[in-house]
């Protein structure tokens, strides 16, 4: 992760108090009180949707797969991240600028070929959510037009794409429909998710899902609309990449994010909070973390993948001697613990992932 510094998690988690707390994003899915209904979602797509709505049978015209939700506080709503795997060349990826002559090497023989400088992906994202009780529906439209290097560019190629929306709490449907640029094409996906109430953790801890990142990078400013972007996802100022596969390679750091529900401040509304990590394989414990102490619910940790290991070594006339050393994980299957107490208030959790070794 490049930014250590709690200060910044700490502006981070205000910004996200007062910009994200808006239940919609902006003029892009709402409808003017005053003025005609908007159209969100157009006719010959809802009807799609509605079509499958009961059976949840998803359209495959266009196929995709929600592979990971994810939610971060956002005020009074809760901030959903939706990351989807696509095939790029379901999105209509198109010259966005003239193209460069790039040399092409094929044995003995040289020749050029045109490649664009830069691509945009050309279709649609509608979303339409349904609080499964009938209390609460709202339709979103998210233009597709992630940019990237023509260079770079594998029509084949399935890779993660993301959009986020902040939602209040509740059992909900997504039925969500990705078109082509004119809408002949259109595929579709049904998905339930829970978006649990934080203020409903009275008695006891709750978190927010627990997630490995790759990287996190500070933007200028939070999106004001909603969009949908390649490889990473936005939550307020900060650009996430996350690492959905829990695969680690060994020299690296394993790097978690998530907020705790349920802490109690003091009257400076400062936290308490304690946590101790754990790797176990098995019944053995591989390494043992210090304790570390959080005064903010939202928790940003790198930690690494190390354990320490004790060499005893015997010379010729018996006498033992012992010495520590570092090592990398070795390749394998672990779990990860995380022991989270609240000493404000005497409460407790604990939670486990699995990740993995290569």
């Amino acid at each position: 992760m490049k930014i250590k510094n709690l200060l910044f998690f700490l502006l981070a988690y205000a910004m996200v108090i007062t910009v994200l707390s808006v239940p919609a994003m902006a003029l892009q899915e709402q409808q003017p009180s005053q003025q005609k209904p908007v159209i969100i979602i157009p006719p010959e797509v809802k009807t799609v949707l509605e079509q499958g709505m009961e059976t949840r049978e998803a359209r495959l015209d266009i196929p995709f797969n929600i592979v990971e939700h994810l939610y971060l506080p956002a005020a009074q709503n809760l901030h959903s991240i939706f990351l989807f795997k696509f095939i790029n060349s379901d999105l209509g990826f198109a010259p966005l600028t003239p193209a460069v002559e790039t040399e092409k090497k094929e044995e003995t023989q040289s020749s050029f070929e045109e490649v664009p400088a830069m691509l945009q992906a050309r279709s649609h994202l509608f979303m339409l959510f349904t609080q499964l009780d009938g209390t609460f529906s709202r339709e979103v439209y998210v233009p597709v037009r992630v940019q990237i290097e023509g260079g770079s560019y594998e029509p084949e190629k399935e890779e993660i794409y993301s959009v986020g929306y902040p939602l209040p709490p509740g059992n909900y449907l997504l039925s969500i429909a990705v078109a082509s640029q004119k809408l002949e094409k259109i595929g579709t996906q049904y998905f339930e998710f829970t978006l649990p109430d934080p203020l409903s953790y009275t008695t006891d801890l709750g978190t927010t899902p627990i997630f490995f990142v790759k990287s996190v990078e500070r933007i200028p400013s939070p999106e004001v609309r909603t969009e949908v972007h390649k490889d990473f996802f936005i939550y307020s100022i900060l650009k996430m990449v996350p690492n959905l596969e829990h695969v680690f390679t060994a020299g690296e750091n394993l790097d978690i994010f998530f907020v705790i529900f349920g802490a109690q401040p003091d009257e400076t509304q400062k936290y308490d909070i304690e946590i101790t990590y754990e790797v176990v394989q098995g019944e053995e414990k591989m390494i043992r973390y210090a304790p570390q102490k959080y005064e903010n619910p939202l928790v940003s940790q790198p930690l690494p993948l190390t354990r320490t290991v004790i060499i005893k070594t015997t010379d010729e006339e018996g006498n033992t001697t012992e010495k520590k050393e570092t090592r990398d994980l070795e390749p394998g299957i672990y779990t990860f613990s995380l022991d989270i107490k609240d000493n404000i208030s005497g409460k407790q959790l604990l939670k486990t992932i699995e990740f993995e070794v290569k």
